[in-house]
C-alpha cells in the first residue's frame, strides 16, 4: 500500500506523517461543501475548555481554532450545536461538512469518520476539595466508587474498563455514573453524587483555575498519548486536505501555538 493512502487511511498523528499526507492544493480538487463560502462544522458545546458556552456565546479552543483555520482557507465557519452522540450521523447524513467537536481518535470511530487530528491530550482524575474518599488516582481504590463520566465519550469507556479491573481483582464494582456533559460530571462530584470525575487534562486545569476551592486533581495523568482531530466523512479526502493545509499554514506562521498558550493548554498538547 503506497504510504500517502496509508497515511489518509489511517489519520496519523505525527508532524513528519501529517506533513507527508498534505496535497498542494492548487493540484487537490475543492471539496463540496453544504453551502458555498461556509464551513459548516458540528459541536457540542459541553466540553470546557474545547467547546462551552460562555454568555450566551460559543466559545473555547476549537471554536478559536477553527475560527482561525477558516480564515486561512477563505471560508465562513457556520456552527450547529447538537448533542455529542448525533454529531457522527449528521456527518454522515451530509448535514455537516466536519466535526470540530475535540474528538477523541479511536478505532471505532475511525471505521466510522476520517480524521485530522490537531492534539494530543491525557485525563485526570477529579475529585471533590480534600479528597474525602481518599482516592490516589485511576487505580482499585476507585473500587466501590461513583465515577462521573461524559456519555459516549472515552472516560465512560476507561471507567468501564476500571470496573472490569476491580472485579477480576475481585473489588466492590465501580458505579459508572453517565452525564450529558463534563460540567454536569463536575456538578454531581461538587453535590457529593459522585466522587469522582474523569476529565481531559486541559480541561481539568480549566476547572482548577475557575474552582480550586471545590475541586482537585489525585493521581497521575493518564493515557496522555489520546489524540484528537476533526472528522470528516469517510473517504472525503479532498476535505481531509484541505483542513490540513490550513493545520500547517497555523502552525507555520504561529497562530497554533498561541491558541495553545491562550488556553494555557499544558505544551505535551502539541503534535506538531
Amino acid at each position: 500500500m503506497p504510504k500517502k493512502t496509508f497515511l489518509r487511511r489511517y489519520a496519523t498523528v505525527s508532524l513528519a506523517a501529517l506533513c507527508l499526507s498534505i496535497p498542494v492544493l492548487s493540484q487537490a480538487a475543492a471539496p463540496t461543501l453544504i453551502t458555498k463560502g461556509e464551513l459548516a462544522y458540528g459541536t457540542a458545546a459541553t466540553f470546557m475548555p474545547f467547546e462551552f458556552t460562555k454568555d450566551g456565546k460559543l466559545t473555547g479552543f476549537d471554536i478559536d481554532l477553527i475560527t482561525t483555520l477558516s480564515k486561512k482557507l477563505a471560508l465562513k465557519p457556520v456552527p450547529m450545536s447538537m448533542e455529542f452522540k448525533g454529531l457522527i450521523p449528521a456527518l454522515q447524513g451530509k448535514r455537516l461538512d466536519i466535526i470540530n467537536s475535540a474528538m477523541y481518535i479511536n478505532p471505532t470511530r475511525a471505521e466510522q469518520v476520517d480524521f485530522v487530528p490537531y492534539l494530543k491530550i491525557g485525563s485526570r482524575v477529579v475529585v471533590a476539595k480534600g479528597n474525602p474518599e481518599k482516592i490516589t488516582g485511576r487505580d482499585l481504590s476507585l473500587c466501590g466508587k461513583n465515577i462521573a463520566v461524559t456519555l459516549g465519550g472515552i472516560e465512560e469507556s476507561q471507567a468501564r474498563a476500571d470496573n472490569q479491573k476491580c472485579q477480576e481483582a475481585k473489588k466492590p464494582a465501580i458505579n459508572v455514573l453517565t452525564f450529558p456533559a463534563a460540567t454536569d460530571s463536575a456538578v454531581a462530584v461538587a453535590q457529593k453524587r459522585a466522587d469522582a470525575e474523569y476529565l481531559s487534562t486541559p480541561g481539568a486545569v480549566a476547572l482548577l483555575s475557575e474552582k480550586g476551592d471545590t475541586f482537585e486533581t489525585t493521581g497521575a495523568e493518564f493515557e496522555a498519548d489520546t489524540h484528537i482531530g476533526f472528522a470528516v466523512r469517510k473517504g472525503d479526502s479532498e476535505m481531509k486536505a484541505l483542513l490540513e493545509s490550513g493545520l500547517k499554514e497555523m502552525v507555520a506562521d504561529g497562530s497554533y501555538q498561541q491558541l495553545i498558550k491562550k488556553w494555557q493548554f499544558p505544551a505535551s498538547v502539541s503534535i506538531f
